[in-house]
């Protein structure tokens, strides 16, 4: 790994870090990733870390060097690089400094079950790759004017790519049940009343200057009504008093979509649960855990959140009521960014929409995924916006998420 200590380069103002600050933020979130695949090497003991195929799952092998093929491509490759987020995405790249690259990690012509099949480079020569790429990066950068957003928005992009990555391992840590030292939980928090906003008009999205993401371009305004939202996100304390209710037993509940997959999986209880009557009992990390009460429920997908709501006579928050909350609430007990929290938006473009030069980050997920609010425990600090639209499959429960819920 890198020897370096990165001061002050986990804030959202990451998003405007001028070309010092954002060199040390490369290399903290390199070293994150060498962090993460050091775990796996010792937990799935042997260079190759194999692990089954499942949807929530890519070998690791193929996300390190994904990694390393991701900042290689938009930066040391692109020979479109200085125009930012003007780059046209079609033009021809330069070689990489690794055979194959492409063929190996580019994911948009590795589909998702061909990554078990492939002939991958050793994780020796992967590291390697890593350490080359993240050089050649550095340099580039230390070139690069420090006041130009557009210039600095590659570095940037590959920099939230790696963290998005490093929440992934944590991810696929919990599914495959090994605790690589790296993650915490989420807090216990005092449960408080519900919060009463009045109607508003809310600036959604984001305005120009720094970084931003292209799903969250560009500020508009919009309508909300009056709306009363809980202040913390739901507990297993109170989402074990649906399952005791018979919330998995009750068809009336749940989005049909929902309760058919429900009866496909046998499911009685949210993923990872071993018991939830009598105190809950989850797997974490590959150990059984009585989790507390006051802690927010954790992997519950989209229709457990939905069921619950329906149960609750409550609902999902709408996402421009989530984004409110969460800034005008701030001072009032608003608590968010323990776990990923469900909205009941579909994620959609925002008006005047145009894609980034990654046309894969949002566009094939619209009209069929969830919006997800705010950052889980394993979420980098400068990840962590309220302004960032995470997105899911309503079925996903591998997430570190769960949801609070509004009045009807």
């Amino acid at each position: 790994m890198l020897d370096i200590e990165a001061p002050n380069v986990d804030s959202a103002r990451m998003r405007r870090a001028g070309k010092e600050l954002l060199s040390l933020a490369l290399m903290d979130s390199r070293n994150h990733t060498l962090r993460w695949i050091a775990a796996y090497e010792r937990a799935l003991g042997a260079a190759a870390m194999q692990v089954p195929q499942q949807p929530e799952l890519s070998p690791p092998l193929w996300e390190l060097g994904h990694a390393g093929w991701f900042q290689e491509r938009w930066i040391a490759r692109n020979v479109q690089r200085q125009r930012g987020a003007r780059c046209d995405p079609s033009q021809p790249r330069l070689a990489s400094i690794l055979a194959e690259a492409d063929r190996c990690f580019d994911d948009a012509q590795v589909g998702h079950a061909q990554r078990w099949t492939l002939a991958l480079p050793e994780l020796q020569a992967i590291r390697q790759y890593l350490v080359d790429t993240l050089e050649t990066t550095l340099e580039l950068l230390d070139n690069s004017p420090d006041d130009d957003d557009e210039a600095l928005y590659f570095y940037r992009l590959a920099l939230f790519h790696e963290d998005m990555l490093g929440e992934k391992f944590a991810h696929m840590s919990q599914t495959l049940g090994f605790d690589a030292g790296l993650l915490g939980s989420p807090a216990a928090v005092n449960a408080r009343e519900p919060l009463l906003f009045p109607a508003t008009v809310w600036p959604m999205g984001c305005e120009p200057g720094g970084f931003v993401f292209d799903n969250e371009k560009w500020v508009h305004d919009v309508p909300i009504p009056e709306f009363e939202i809980d202040a913390q996100p739901v507990s297993w304390g109170q989402y074990a008093e649906f399952v005791e209710d018979g919330g998995y037993d009750r068809s009336e509940l749940w989005h049909p979509q929902g309760w058919e997959l429900l009866q496909r999986e046998g499911r009685r209880c949210p993923r990872h649960v071993d018991q939830i009557r009598h105190g809950v009992l989850q797997q974490r990390l590959g150990r059984l855990t009585r989790v507390p009460q006051a802690q927010p429920a954790l992997h519950v997908g989209w229709y457990e959140a939905d069921a619950w709501c329906r149960w609750a006579g409550r609902r999902l928050p709408a996402e421009p009521e989530w984004e409110a909350a969460a800034h005008l609430g701030a001072s009032r007990g608003f608590r968010w960014g323990d776990v990923w929290e469900w909205t009941a938006s579909s994620f959609e473009p925002y008006r005047g929409f145009a894609p980034g030069p990654q046309r894969d980050y949002s566009q094939p997920a619209f009209g069929t995924h969830k919006v997800l609010r705010g950052a889980s425990f394993a979420t980098r600090g400068r990840m962590r916006s309220a302004k960032f639209r995470a997105f899911a499959l309503p079925e996903a429960d591998h997430l570190f998420c769960g949801f609070r819920s509004c009045a009807l």
